[in-house]
């Protein structure tokens, strides 16, 4: 097993191409910091903690939505593109916070969502008051019903978060939404659609902000002809030819800034070559690598991830991103605490049994191999402190729409969101301040352990991991190598080289694997035993020749 792929060219600088090998830390706002004591993190809060985040080691914080929302769907329905929720705080409260983290050498990374608007969006509200084929509902999907009295949907598009994906208003008309009934789909061949968003951008960008993660990127063109998904012909609504005019629309605006600004896009696509199409030099920028995310806990599925990714990019000149969770899927330390430790619907519906000892020794092995690839890095608010999913949130709490359009079918995503332990016995853990309105998610009376000032003064925690961990990619061990050189070695065993004296050995199976001599430990993912790398454990190695050797070879 041999290979060398070029990546694209890493750098530690500060200008114009910071994001080529930036790590990125994802803020829930709601559930990061409260600093006004009502139970819902603010913007506030997140200023509060910035020195966190700086001493964590991250060069920018992409915020989840911060916009006003109805919260049908935790604010990925969206009111208004040019303001802050009053739960969260003000405009003036948000362009301090880009400030002052940028002041600490931390950028800000804000979503947009084109694919749809809040069903309280003045666009719609119009459209909802005017007449069937009117202008005002041009910029959104609504047409006549089948059959005799219009009384079926225009066709069986199924919604994401389960049921049609259509509604029927007061007047017969049916609108599209491919999410919640309270998140209506925009029309991207309408003009006005096309020039808001980039005054959009343009509105933040002259605020400060240095990028935008483009939510559901994939999603926005739609066969105007309402064609059936079908096997072996184009998706009718995902991942359409047309959908890059937008994004080398979008590109043109964000470079015309002194410092360009930054797309990334959430791209949730099997086939890595289409994905790298969105990667082109004119188009996004960077784009999430769910593959990976979404790998088993398996030597020969990650190493074919990686290849797969590294391969698709080079290309296209665009860096990998490497992603172990974020704000939609089951936190890691749970996910491969089970037997089948791959992202799946069916594994979380079935309540898979989890071991959360196994589940965190694999947690933090796979932090150490995303940390020692070329390319950025993204960790989402809570995966540095090795939190659980909660997975028994009562009934009354529950938020998530996917759980409740599913019946409980689908757990939903409100156990990855639950609100950050800082400090303390009890909840809310330095969450809130103290005689502060409960949680909007209530946290669990087990997690003293797992705050931060907790694992602030222990040295095996998994803080001081993500801390140590991120000061060494920081300092780049592999020198100028970008490249990876995978190295001969036993089946149970994935290793690496990086530059002339680095390699990072991630060892799977029963078998302790013996170092060779020259080999110097710069990290482990959990402790050696005697001197041999355990199972489950990531090991960063710098050797004091050139070597394509590891040991554990068969």
């Amino acid at each position: 097993m041999t290979a060398t792929l070029q990546t694209a060219e890493t750098s530690l600088e500060t200008g114009a191409r910071w994001w080529r090998d930036a790590v990125v830390y994802q803020v829930y706002v709601r559930s990061f910091s409260d600093a006004n004591g009502d139970g819902v993190g603010d913007l506030a809060g997140v200023r509060v903690r910035l020195q966190y985040l700086r001493d964590l080691g991250v060069d920018a914080l992409w915020f989840n939505p911060w916009y006003p929302s109805p919260q049908a769907d935790a604010g990925y329905d969206i009111s208004d593109y040019r303001a802050i929720d009053a739960d969260l705080g003000t405009l003036a409260e948000a362009e301090q916070l880009i400030a002052e983290a940028r002041a600490l050498g931390i950028r800000t990374i804000v979503d947009i969502v084109p694919n749809h608007v809040s069903s309280e969006h003045p666009w719609f509200r119009a459209a909802l008051r005017a007449e069937p084929g009117s202008p005002e509902r041009d910029r959104f999907w609504f047409r006549p019903g089948r059959g005799t009295d219009g009384g079926l949907p225009p066709n069986d598009w199924q919604s994401i978060f389960g049921g049609s994906a259509w509604t029927r208003v007061a007047d017969g008309d049916w609108y599209l939404h491919l999410f919640a009934p309270e998140q209506p789909d925009l029309n991207w061949a309408h003009s006005d659609v096309w020039a808001e968003h980039e005054e959009v951008l343009r509105f933040w960008f002259d605020r400060g902000v240095s990028g935008f993660r483009i939510d559901s990127a994939a999603l926005l063109d739609k066969d105007p002809a309402l064609g059936e998904v079908r096997e072996g012909a184009p998706h009718p609504f995902t991942d359409r030819d047309a959908i890059h005019d937008i994004y080398r629309k979008w590109r043109l605006v964000a470079d015309a800034y002194d410092e360009p600004r930054v797309l990334v896009g959430e791209v949730w696509l099997p086939d890595a070559e289409r994905l790298a199409r969105y990667l082109r030099p004119d188009e996004l920028h960077t784009a999430f690598n769910f593959d990976f995310l979404s790998c088993p806990w398996d030597r020969d599925r990650l190493l074919a991830s990686i290849d797969s990714a590294l391969a698709a990019h080079a290309p296209v000149d665009a860096p990998t991103t490497w992603v172990l969770s974020n704000h939609d899927v089951t936190r890691p330390v749970t996910r491969y605490g089970r037997e089948d430790t791959s992202f799946s619907f069916e594994a979380k519906r079935e309540g898979t049994p989890t071991d959360l000892v196994r589940g965190t020794r694999r947690a933090r092995a796979a932090a150490l191999l995303a940390m020692a690839l070329p390319g950025s890095l993204y960790v989402y608010q809570g995966e540095e402190l090795g939190l659980p999913e909660v997975e028994d949130i009562p009934y009354e709490q529950r938020r998530d729409p996917m759980w409740h359009r599913s019946n409980g079918v689908d757990p939903g995503r409100d156990g990855c969101r639950i609100p950050i332990p800082w400090n303390g016995e009890r909840p809310p853990y330095g969450f809130s301040p103290e005689g502060a309105a409960p949680s909007w998610l209530e946290q669990p009376r087990d997690w003293s352990a797992l705050t931060v000032d907790a694992q602030s003064a222990a040295d095996g925690s998994m803080l001081a991991l993500y801390r140590a961990g991120l000061r060494l990619r920081r300092e780049g061990p592999w020198g100028g190598g970008s490249t990876i050189r995978w190295l001969p070695s036993a089946d149970s065993v994935l290793a690496f080289a990086r530059g002339e004296h680095f390699a990072c050995l991630v060892n799977f199976g029963p078998e302790p694997v013996l170092l060779l001599p020259g080999q110097d430990v710069l990290i482990a993912s959990n402790p050696l035993e005697g001197g041999a790398v355990p199972q489950d454990t990531t090991v960063w190695l710098r050797q004091a020749h050139y070597s394509d050797q590891v040991n554990g070879k068969e």
